[in-house]
């Protein structure tokens, strides 16, 4: 495994970021959220301007920074912070409004539960019978 371990001072708390986690959260993360992204983002802005490469970008550099930033900081600002930067790569990549950007998060969201339950479903029907 590799850690980065940020400086530490006496008495601070050791807070590492494992690399290897990190890496397969990535991978995970862009296959899933990629082409939901995508879909949504079609939808939303047009499919000119939603390309499938800039969804995974999105999903990729999303879960980057919002990894990274959430290791040094956390509670309410920290997510909304995070919840920005994910508008500002939807709305630099989609190259969308704030309010093209918003909707469609919130619509990615909604697609990721769905897309969640549906898979939750397969998984107790394929274990229902092993």
């Amino acid at each position: 495994m590799i850690w980065i371990l940020s400086e530490l001072k006496k008495g601070d708390i050791i807070m590492a970021l494992n690399l290897d986690v990190l890496l397969i959260n990535i991978v995970i993360s862009t296959i899933i959220s990629a082409p939901a992204l995508w879909l949504v983002g079609r939808a939303i802005v047009g499919g000119e301007k939603a390309k499938f490469l800039d969804a995974v970008w999105i999903a990729a550099l999303g879960t980057v920074i919002g990894t990274v930033f959430g290791v040094y900081f956390t509670g309410i600002i920290a997510a909304v912070i995070q919840f920005i930067i994910w508008l500002a790569l939807v709305r630099h990549f989609f190259d969308a409004t704030w309010s093209q950007a918003l909707i469609t998060a919130i619509l990615n969201v909604v697609v990721w539960i769905i897309i969640t339950f549906i898979l939750s479903l397969i998984g107790l029907a394929i274990f229902r019978f092993i």
